[in-house]
């Protein structure tokens, strides 16, 4: 059964009983019975107290054991990207991966399974937990690691893994019955290779949190809308540097917190099928790789979306690409008008490129 505490970083309360003022007298003749009646009026109370200090009258005694058997755990920081934001680790089908824990108590006996997300049931069978490695599930799609111990259980928050679909499933332009299309590399030699895999995407998986600022959905392709799964490229690359452009901007506002300020992908992952037919879309965008996203963002902070917001994000990613060579790539401004044609085009290609409008 999932521990109740499984989501929980925090330890459950820690206050401790305080024993009445006035503790009950033994008298001579108190005979053995009325002792074990008290004894178990004190343990009856002893529990109620601690359903009531959980905030509910309802949980079952395993709950609490699984706190006790099963012992805390939660991403190492480095598990998070250089922006401390992502929250999707990437995966190839069975395989072997790192994936950092700091365990807080005694991870003897501890094992692993991995648990589909939107479901409560074991999607692998139960491995020993040595170090940082583990196996990625078989199948592709989205899960969260539950660790267990002596037939208990708790879930390790914060962090998804996203087992990918991998590129050679791909049987011309299809992808499990899903139109992808045709990758330039596939017909011409010495272009940018195609993606390693695709994220399986579900309507139950289009809300979970992929970054601080992101989710899945933000990266869906807008073309074969309600058809499922729907399936997309993702650079987790990108995703630290969108992130890192957040900040820097959040940077500026002194102490405005980092959560007032909103994202609007306007355009994540398209597959070739799709691009080849947005006008003046570059031939071999970047978006057909998971490398790319339009965004617009309030940078300013004045409600509104304008030409001044999209320079000022233009000067966020400058400034992110000067502090963080690795992730440099291309940088479309696009102003006009109107909120909706004021975005900025972000990308992680590997070497500079500028432009104005145009293409992207």
């Amino acid at each position: 059964m999932e521990s109740e505490y499984a989501g929980d970083r925090r330890h459950p309360t820690g206050e401790e009983l305080e024993l009445p003022d006035e503790l009950p007298v033994r008298r001579r003749h108190t005979t053995s019975l009325v002792w074990l009646a008290v004894a178990a009026v004190a343990a009856v109370g002893a529990f109620q107290f601690l359903q009531a200090s959980s905030g509910t009258t309802e949980r079952p005694i395993g709950t609490y054991l699984a706190h006790v058997v099963v012992p805390m755990a939660e991403p190492s920081a480095s598990a998070f990207g250089r922006s401390g934001e992502v929250k999707l680790a990437f995966a190839m089908p069975a395989q072997q991966i790192s994936y950092p824990l700091d365990v807080h108590g005694d991870p003897t006996s501890l094992q692993y399974a991995w648990i589909r997300n939107g479901d409560t049931a074991f999607a692998t069978t139960p491995r020993p937990l040595a170090g940082d490695k583990v196996l990625a599930p078989a199948m592709a799609g989205f899960y969260r690691l539950a660790l267990i111990k002596s037939g208990h259980q708790r879930l390790v928050e914060g962090l998804t893994l996203a087992v990918l679909v991998p590129f050679e499933e791909k049987e011309g332009t299809m992808l499990r019955g899903y139109r992808i299309g045709t990758y330039i590399a596939e017909r011409v030699s010495g272009r940018q290779a195609p993606p390693e895999g695709f994220l399986e995407i579900t309507p139950a998986d289009v809300d979970l949190p992929i970054t601080k600022h992101l989710r899945v959905g933000d990266f869906l392709n807008h073309d074969q809308q309600g058809k499922w799964p729907s399936y997309a490229a993702v650079n987790p690359k990108l995703l630290d540097k969108l992130e890192l452009v957040i900040q820097e901007i959040a940077r500026w506002h002194g102490d405005k917190a980092v959560a007032d300020i909103e994202i609007d992908v306007h355009s994540g992952f398209r597959a070739p099928e799709h691009n080849r037919r947005i006008q003046r879309a570059a031939r071999d965008s970047q978006h057909q790789y998971g490398d790319a996203a339009d965004v617009a963002i309030d940078a300013n902070g004045d409600g509104k979306l304008t030409a001044i917001d999209s320079r000022m994000v233009g000067l966020a990613v400058e400034i992110v690409e000067l502090k963080h060579p690795d992730l440099v790539g291309g940088l479309g401004i696009y102003t006009s008008g109107h909120s909706s044609t004021n975005y900025v085009h972000i990308d992680v290609r590997g070497r500079r490129a500028r432009w104005r409008g145009g293409r992207g």
